[in-house]
């Protein structure tokens, strides 16, 4: 069998290879080329194309294409279904899937920097999947801590750690970034979509979409997008003398009409209702 993919692999494109040549075709041939020749090149060689959009091979939902390997193939080695929420959490920069999903993106980070050539980043990527195969299949009690006092020492630590307050999870970096980035896109009145964003951050959109509710008031992308407009509607009906059409464009709308429901389900009023009720109040404040 032969299998196509793109090139300058990192973690799928490792590990769907090894899972290849150890549970389904030990002979495989993994081709590594450039994303916009992967297709072409699959007609012209006879190969399957794996880990791009669009193919049967790929990503599905929060699911990664090893994950899809594993079911297509019905692999129900133990082990597989052990190493599966590593290589995911690794590949979809969701470290909270396993422990050991931050530590295999480091290493394959690092490998595939020292190493430019594909073919052989393959081999040494078949080198750290047998050893973390092995580890979830005998490995996973074993702990490097054996001696009695080492195991006392690691408790007192353990016990003095409990005893600090707790900290809050630690924000994810892209987050700032891609606030400022929402906000340079409202001030500028440009379009901002997920697939836009992920690719400025280079984090994968099927992450950034499942995790950005949880440090954006609990809104999907839409809603907050939608939020952050009508908030910079509020303030130029506030203090400027813009017509509303202008505002509406201001703000990324299509048209007024769209302006005026939006923000009426917003806030309750029409964006005209809502400038007489601030006008008016403001009036009432002078006297």
């Amino acid at each position: 069998m032969k299998w196509i993919t793109r090139e300058r692999p990192k973690i799928d494109r490792l590990a769907c290879p090894w899972l290849i040549r150890r549970f389904i075709d030990a002979h495989a041939e993994i081709i590594y080329v450039p994303e916009t020749e992967v297709l072409t090149q699959a007609a012209l060689r006879n190969a399957t194309p794996f880990d791009i959009p669009g193919v049967e091979f790929t990503h599905y939902d929060d699911q990664c294409t090893f994950d899809y390997f594993i079911k297509k193939y019905e692999l129900k080695d133990p082990a597989l279904q052990v190493l599966a929420p590593i290589v995911r959490g690794a590949d979809t920069d969701d470290h909270a899937l396993a422990l050991q999903s931050s530590g295999l993106w480091a290493i394959s980070a690092g490998l595939a920097y020292n190493t430019p050539d594909d073919d052989e980043l393959l081999e040494k990527g078949m080198v750290i999947y047998d050893a973390l195969y092995s580890w979830a299949a005998h490995l996973r009690q074993e702990k490097h801590t054996q001696s009695p006092t080492e195991h006392l020492l690691l408790q007192i630590y353990k016990t003095y750690l409990s005893n600090k307050t707790e900290k809050k999870p630690r924000v994810p970096a892209w987050t700032t970034n891609l606030k400022n980035m929402i906000q340079d896109h409202i001030d500028t009145n440009l379009n901002l979509n997920l697939k836009i964003a992920s690719e400025e951050l280079d984090v994968n959109p099927a992450y950034l979409s499942r995790e950005f509710s949880r440090y954006f008031d609990n809104l999907s992308f839409g809603e907050y997008i939608r939020k952050q407009r009508i908030e910079k509607a509020i303030q130029l009906l506030e203090f400027s003398e813009d017509t509303l059409a202008e505002i509406a464009y201001l703000t990324g709308f299509s048209d007024q009409s769209h302006f005026n429901r939006v923000f009426k389900a917003h806030t309750g009023q029409t964006p005209s209702e809502y400038r007489k009720f601030v006008r008016k109040s403001k009036g009432n404040t002078k006297r």
